[in-house]
C-alpha cells in the first residue's frame, strides 16, 4: 500500500519543539498526503502520544479527542510564571521550606474528581474568535470562564529537591480539555507557594500508549521502505470494537454507501458499527427502534 492510500490512525511520539500543526505539516510531506490531522493540542516543549488521523481516518478526529488521556508531570513548587510552565517570564518566587512529602501528596490528592479550571492565558482556547496566546502575545490578559473537567487518578507522587528547586513528580489521568499546567497553578496556589509545570510528557491517549508510538525520524524511514504496508497504521474500526456490528448488503449496502437510514429488527436501542458485505468498515449507526440513522460515513 503506498504511503497517500493510508487510511486510520498513526500513533507519533511527539517530541519536544514541534507543535501538533508542525508534526501534522511534515507527516504531510513525508507521507505525500493531504488528509492529516491530529486529535488534540500538545504544548511545544510537552512530549509523548500524539494520535495522527490519516486519509478517511481524519473523520474520527473528534471522536478520539473526546477520550481521557494519561500524562507524567514534573511540578515546579516555589515559583510562578505568565505561562504556567517554566517556558514563561517568571511573576513569583516563595519560600517552599515549609512543604513537605505529605502536605503536596494531599493537596494533589484534592483535585481528584470534577472542578472548575481556568485555562492560562498562553493556550490555544478561542475567545471571541481569537485564540488565547494570541492576546497574551500582544500584551492581553481577559477573564477566562472556568471549564469543567475531571481529575481521574493522581499516583506514583514523589517529590525532589534538586538544582532547579523542589520538584515534584506525579501521573494524572485526567477528561478532555484539563491543561496540566493549569493544575500545577492551582495546586501550587492551594499549598500557597506557587507552582509551575516543569516538563510534561503524555504517556496515553486514545487508548494509544506511549509505548506504541513512534517518532517523526522513525516514521520517515518506513515510509521509504518500499516494503512497508501501512502496518503501523490502527484502522478506524479498532476505536469503536467497544459498539456491536451490523454487517449490511444489497439495497441496505446503497443506503449506508448514501448515508440514508436503515429499517431493522430485533436490535437494541445505542450506537453501532456497519460493515459492508466485503468487510469494510463503513459507518457509525445510531439505532432507536426498528430505524438506523447515520452518525458517521467513513468510505470518503
Amino acid at each position: 500500500m503506498a504511503a497517500g492510500q493510508l487510511s486510520g490512525v498513526l500513533p507519533v511520539m511527539k517530541e519536544r519543539g514541534y507543535t501538533s500543526n508542525d508534526v501534522v505539516s511534515r507527516l504531510r510531506g513525508i507521507l505525500h498526503m493531504k488528509k492529516i490531522g491530529h486529535t488534540g493540542t500538545l504544548d511545544p516543549e510537552a512530549t509523548g502520544v500524539l494520535p495522527v488521523c490519516l486519509g478517511r481516518a481524519t473523520k474520527i478526529a473528534g471522536y478520539l479527542t473526546d477520550t481521557d488521556k494519561t500524562y507524567r508531570c514534573v511540578m515546579r513548587l516555589g515559583i510562578t510564571t505568565d505561562t504556567e510552565d517554566m517556558t514563561g517570564s517568571v511573576t513569583g518566587i516563595s519560600d517552599t521550606s515549609g512543604m513537605d512529602d505529605e502536605k503536596i501528596r494531599q493537596a494533589l490528592l484534592s483535585f481528584i474528581g470534577e472542578y472548575d479550571q481556568i485555562p492560562p492565558m498562553y493556550s490555544a482556547k478561542k475567545v471571541g474568535g481569537k485564540k488565547l496566546y494570541e492576546l497574551a502575545r500582544e500584551g492581553i490578559t481577559i477573564e477566562r470562564k472556568p471549564s469543567r473537567v475531571r481529575i481521574e487518578s493522581i499516583t506514583d507522587i514523589s517529590t525532589d529537591i534538586s538544582e532547579d528547586g523542589m520538584l515534584t513528580t506525579f501521573t494524572v489521568e485526567c477528561s478532555k480539555g484539563t491543561y496540566i499546567r493549569s493544575l500545577c497553578r492551582d495546586v501550587g496556589e492551594k499549598l500557597g507557594c506557587g507552582a509551575s509545570m516543569q516538563s510534561l510528557v503524555r504517556t496515553r491517549a486514545c487508548g494509544i500508549s506511549i509505548d506504541d508510538c513512534m517518532t517523526l525520524d522513525e516514521i520517515e524511514k518506513l515510509a521509504h521502505d518500499p516494503l512497508w504496508q501501512g502496518s503501523s497504521v490502527i484502522p478506524a474500526e479498532h476505536f469503536f470494537l467497544d459498539l456491536a456490528d451490523i454487517t449490511v448488503s444489497g439495497t441496505d449496502e446503497k443506503f449506508v454507501k448514501n448515508g440514508n437510514k436503515l429499517k431493522v429488527r430485533g436490535l437494541a436501542r445505542g450506537r453501532y458499527r456497519v460493515y459492508l458485505s466485503d468487510g469494510t468498515f463503513a459507518a457509525l449507526y445510531d439505532v432507536d427502534g426498528e430505524e438506523a440513522r447515520l452518525c458517521r460515513l467513513f468510505l470518503e
